[in-house]
């Protein structure tokens, strides 16, 4: 192709340190800018092709020239004010056979400008032809229109900036300050923590009452079963449940030099376990198969350290590649249990160290003979590991199906039930209580019958991982699945969406890299993640919790609205591309709501009563900055930051 540019042109893209070609005098390609700034939901976008590499073609219109891509994607676009126009043809490229559909949108220094509207495969390509007189800056947007991603080839066909003065030039998004919303918490004791304990009779149990304020602090527990003592000085309660089953109402307190903290507590001894959603750390998306005793005993003295134990965190779970890998023989012991690898010289010792400081160890396995990074699984030694798991001390199991798929017997759900439906039965005949977690990713919908087989919470997808994803981070995605099973959580049988990524997370060869999440989605992470009761597994590097990352991990008013008794998942009430609002009843009548703003830029959410089933004036509390808002009736209007959120607690007007 050859280009060509006038002399005041040329001197505009010298002045700007760049080379960019030109079609003709004044006209740049979309193609000439850096695509590398471009993020798209899947592949990588192609020069003057489609994303799977043929000539690009709308409608059965072929094109010689343009940009093909992939929804969901944003590109943003410096203009300075030196583009008169752009223009472009635009669709879903025909290699989708008929399938796919999507929406194509341009944004002009915050304002929408043009929009196509939803678009299909087999339709025609819609002409854009934009004046962009005095416009900054552009963004240049496709959506999946509200369907998921699949087979949406989004072709820019012909897309050309007519210029008069300074080059476009693709430009990073712009950098979001983090904001710390959540204030510190106070020199008087604040108790935090479940209301309600889950045990069954007679098992040994191993609880820190969670509680911010200046130590020391002084415990105290009314009504406390003989079986149990509380450590005045520590806060952590030990011994064993009551022999009989029954709820046994404790009254805790606390108290240091400026007050004190009284707070109720139930012991519930019983076959439930889990009666709120767990809440810890987990190994694997910062230590991968790196794992060791001596970062988990870091963990550990980390989340006391830290003051993340304060807040409820209580669980520090390795995950996979503690045991032996496979050609590492002997694998097991002469009674059959599994041996742990070398650097995991003492496993007993480890849970142990856990429990020292009032917290519960986790472990993994899978029901194959190998876990899914190719280390001994429990096939056909389950009974013998179960046990080894409980005489060592551990308190909590993901039981990931991994190679189970290689040997499982059996027909539909029978089929996808019946490992863990052994492992539950061993579990619950053990003298140690293990909360049971099914990872089999949402396989024959999990949530309709994984607390039926014994499991406490179940993974509905597939593993969120760190990818950044398209238009919106991964965990949105991740989010929006796990949200559409809310009645079937309820106390003891969560949903689980996978673990918090936020902070540092694990990179290349053994790194650890910073998230790339803006501080405006890690608050929509978490409040997404409490409204729908999930379980609360921080993974990131313990040893590097920075103050915005505890400022999002512990706020104690948000993480209530996750440990809240009543056990309900948020429904949701909108879903929208653009904007998302959730709703969570409470069990004391209030309810929490979450404005989610999936935009590229600030956006203006409301809700009315109507949709939230509430009629009179509310209270507002808004959650993250804990501060009271002025009471509202009849709706909630809310201005909400890009990709943010505003988490709200709406209660009866005193």
């Amino acid at each position: 192709m050859h280009f060509a540019c006038s002399f005041a042109l040329l001197a505009a893209v010298l002045a700007a340190g760049e080379i960019v070609p030109v079609l003709r005098q004044g006209v740049v390609p979309l193609t000439s800018l850096d695509l590398q700034k471009l993020r798209q939901g899947w592949g990588s976008p192609v020069v003057d092709r489609s994303v799977e590499g043929k000539p690009l073609q709308i409608g059965g219109r072929e094109f010689a020239w343009g940009l093909g891509s992939h929804a969901a994607s944003v590109l943003h676009v410096r203009l300075a004010g030196g583009s008169a126009r752009f223009s472009a043809w635009v669709g879903v490229d025909d290699e989708t056979a008929g399938r796919g559909s999507l929406a194509f949108r341009i944004h002009g220094d915050g304002k929408l400008l043009w929009e196509s509207g939803v678009m299909k495969g087999g339709d025609a390509a819609r002409r854009v032809d934009l004046d962009l007189a005095g416009v900054e800056t552009l963004l240049l947007v496709t959506t999946s229109a509200g369907d998921g991603i699949d087979y949406d080839h989004a072709d820019w066909a012909e897309a050309a900036f007519h210029v008069s003065g300074a080059p476009p030039r693709a430009v990073d998004p712009p950098v979001e300050e983090k904001v710390l919303r959540t204030p510190p918490p106070g020199p008087a004791p604040r108790l935090n923590g479940p209301l309600a304990y889950g045990v069954r009779p007679g098992r040994p149990i191993v609880h820190r009452v969670p509680c911010t304020g200046e130590r020391p602090i002084a415990f105290a527990a009314a009504e406390l079963p003989a079986s149990l003592a509380l450590d005045p000085v520590t806060g952590i309660l030990t011994g064993a449940a009551p022999a009989r089953a029954g709820r046994y109402p404790v009254v805790l307190s606390a108290t240091n030099a400026h007050g004190t903290a009284i707070r109720p507590f139930a012991l519930v001894v019983g076959d439930e376990l889990a009666l709120t959603p767990p809440m810890g750390w987990n190994s694997w998306y910062v230590f991968y198969d790196h794992i060791t005793q001596a970062d988990m005993q870091a963990a550990a003295d980390a989340m006391v350290a830290s003051g993340m134990a304060d807040f409820g965190y209580e669980y520090v779970n390795i995950d996979d590649c503690w045991m032996k890998r496979r050609d590492e023989e002997p694998y097991r012991d002469a009674e059959g249990a599994v041996l742990p690898n070398a650097k995991f010289p003492d496993m007993a010792g480890l849970a142990a160290y856990i429990h020292a400081q009032g917290l519960r160890a986790g472990l993994y396995t899978s029901p194959g003979p190998w876990t899914c990074a190719g280390y001994v699984g429990a096939f056909e030694h389950e009974e013998a590991d179960g046990r080894r798991f409980a005489a060592w001390g551990f308190d909590f199991l993901k039981y990931d199906w991994c190679s189970y798929e290689g040997v499982a017997t059996g027909e539909g759900r029978e089929r996808l039930e019946r490992p863990y439906r052994q492992m539950a039965d061993i579990l619950r005949g053990l003298e140690r209580d293990l909360v049971l977690n099914l990872c089999q990713y949402g396989m024959g919908e999990v949530w309709e019958w994984g607390g039926e087989v014994g499991g406490h919470c179940w993974r509905t997808t597939g593993d969120l991982g760190n990818e950044p994803g398209g238009l919106l981070p991964g965990f949105y995605a991740i989010g929006l699945s796990n949200a559409r099973h809310a009645e079937h959580a309820h106390p003891g049988h969560w949903n689980d969406p996978d673990y918090i990524l936020i902070g540092w997370i694990g990179g290349p060869g053994g790194t650890h890299v910073p998230t790339t999440l803006t501080g405006e989605e890690q608050y929509s992470y978490l409040s997404m993640w409490c409204l729908m009761a999930a379980p609360l597994f921080f993974s990131g590097d313990m040893t590097k919790l920075d103050a915005f990352t505890l400022n999002v991990l512990c706020n104690a008013e948000v993480i209530e609205i996750d440990q809240d008794p009543l056990g309900r998942q948020a429904r949701i009430v909108r879903e929208t591309e653009e904007e998302l609002v959730l709703a969570k009843p409470l069990h004391d009548g209030s309810l929490a709501v979450g404005l989610f703003n999936l935009s590229e830029l600030p956006r203006a959410i409301a809700v009315d009563w109507a949709a939230l089933g509430l009629q009179g004036p509310r209270r507002v509390r808004d959650l993250w900055r804990q501060r009271d808002l002025p009471p509202r009736d009849g709706s909630l209007p809310m201005d909400v930051p890009r990709h943010g959120v505003e988490l709200l607690r709406l209660g009866a007007v005193e």
